[in-house]
């Protein structure tokens, strides 16, 4: 087995691991599907050049932010910021799965995972 091979396997395992928390939590489940693409709306900055959206892009799939509201949900005890935030988390780790790392701004297919 690959490195690369491995990793895929790491975020695959730990999009399910995502999902199992979320459902255990007793959010919807609907929910989880129709929110979980959510996050690809950060490629809107490809629209103006490479560099815009590969930093508009990373912003939106880097695990600072989703994480950080992980914890401020926790801490003011505001449900539905803990759902969306755990999927925003899965989404990073099904993009990742798959290949979709965060992009250099030379072109959109040059991932620090894999070329694409």
């Amino acid at each position: 087995m690959t490195n690369k091979q491995i990793v895929h396997i790491e975020y695959g395992i730990a999009f399910v691991f995502s999902f199992y928390m979320y459902s255990q939590l007793d959010f919807p489940i609907w929910m989880f599907f129709v929110f979980l693409l959510i996050p690809d709306i950060s490629m809107i900055g490809y629209a103006v050049n490479n560099r815009i959206g590969a930093m508009i892009y990373n912003i939106g799939h880097s695990l600072i932010l989703p994480l950080l509201l992980i914890f401020c949900s926790i801490f003011f005890a505001i449900d539905l910021l803990l759902s969306l935030s755990i999927i925003w988390v899965a989404h990073i780790f099904m993009d990742r799965c798959f290949g979709y790392g965060l992009k250099y701004p030379d072109e959109f297919k040059h991932t620090h995972i894999q070329e694409i």
